[in-house]
């Protein structure tokens, strides 16, 4: 059991008691490393930027704080998932892709080949749009084929 509590307040900011009873309002997480390790070293951080609770890993906490901690995560980051490739405007680039993630259906301008990067957990990528949004391929191999032979072209 962790020695501090968490949970959301009336107006839905997280709120943080620690071991000595002191309570910590508009508490906001933030990933150490949330591309290569995002259920590790998370750290809970107070309105004057201060760290409050250092967290190693998502699974040492109890099941009700961490779905909290992990709705609040989502809702911070905006790292859209791309879901599926339905074209590409052309194989040289930049090219235009219409991609499906798990936040609806978009456009994004690869401008090189650069832009798209492997991360160290097998099948993950990070793609670049040109418009600076950064979206992420959980596992390319679990793609459909058609999405698979897209992608393929610029790897």
């Amino acid at each position: 059991m962790p020695p501090f509590t968490l949970h959301r307040d009336g107006l839905g900011r997280l709120r943080l008691t620690d071991a000595q009873g002191t309570v910590h309002e508009d508490v906001q997480p933030v990933r150490a490393f949330p591309l290569a390790a995002p259920e590790q070293h998370i750290s809970l951080m107070g309105r004057d930027g201060h760290e409050l609770v250092w967290i190693d890993h998502l699974d040492q906490l109890p099941a009700s704080t961490r779905q909290v901690l992990e709705a609040e995560l989502a809702q911070r980051e905006c790292l859209p998932v791309i879901q599926r490739i339905d074209s590409v405007s052309t194989f040289a680039t930049p090219s235009q892709w219409q991609v499906q993630t798990d936040r609806g259906p978009t456009t994004l301008l690869l401008k090189a080949e650069e832009d798209i990067r492997r991360l160290p957990e097998s099948g993950r990528l990070l793609i670049t749009s040109g418009h600076g949004i950064a979206f992420l391929v959980q596992d390319r191999f679990a793609l459909d084929r058609s999405s698979r032979r897209l992608l393929e072209r610029f790897l």
